[in-house]
């Protein structure tokens, strides 16, 4: 199918010469004026990166557990803490800082600002705890457990679930089965070498 390579006017071409078709009314207009042709690409999409990446790797290897923290919320205007990191890095090499020492910085005010948030929330708690309240939510909470909370509801779902405690109760019967064709099977090979040992 040669002739549905290339770009329209290519094929209408070759269609119209085949005689496969009739030559449109636009066609002369396109060839008078043909469209812009933009350059293919060779199948490789570049890596976008970024000047601050560099830095983000280095805060996830320094901080794995700020891996979880989600670098789009689409409800949140906040970035993520690696970003800031990253960018407060930047901003401390632009004015003259070396790369360790600016590193650093940023990292001592990245641990000042979760100590703070830490206490914040303490604070929080005792006093709803003073005024006899229900504690409220951590308004700062750890990744990892707002994973748990989403995940939550389908850890109880298993055990109230009829679908999957018909899969429970398949698999254990299969197990029984299993645990009898063996204690079966040994039972056989003792009789079998006790009267060969006769």
């Amino acid at each position: 199918m040669s002739y549905m390579r290339g770009d329209l006017l290519t094929r209408t071409r070759k269609l119209v010469k085949g005689m496969a078709k009739p030559a449109p009314a636009w066609l002369k207009a396109m060839e008078q004026a043909p469209p812009p042709t933009f350059p293919r690409t060779d199948g490789k999409i570049k890596k976008i990166e970024l000047p601050e990446d560099v830095y983000v790797k280095r805060f996830f290897k320094k901080h794995p557990d700020s891996l979880y923290h989600d670098a789009i919320k689409i409800s949140g205007f906040d970035p993520p803490p690696a970003r800031v990191f990253a960018w407060r890095v930047l901003e401390l090499k632009k004015d003259g800082v070396n790369e360790d020492d600016a590193m650093a910085v940023a990292d001592m005010e990245y641990a000042a600002e979760k100590k703070a948030k830490k206490k914040a929330y303490k604070e929080l708690k005792e006093i709803a705890r003073i005024e006899g309240k229900r504690p409220p939510p951590n308004p700062y909470p750890s990744a990892i457990k707002e994973i748990q909370a989403e995940e939550k509801k389908y850890v109880r779902e298993r055990f109230h679930n009829p679908k999957i405690l018909e899969i429970v109760k398949k698999m254990k019967e299969d197990k029984e089965l299993f645990f009898k064709d063996r204690e079966a099977s040994r039972a056989g090979q003792v009789m079998f070498t006790s009267q060969l040992t006769r």
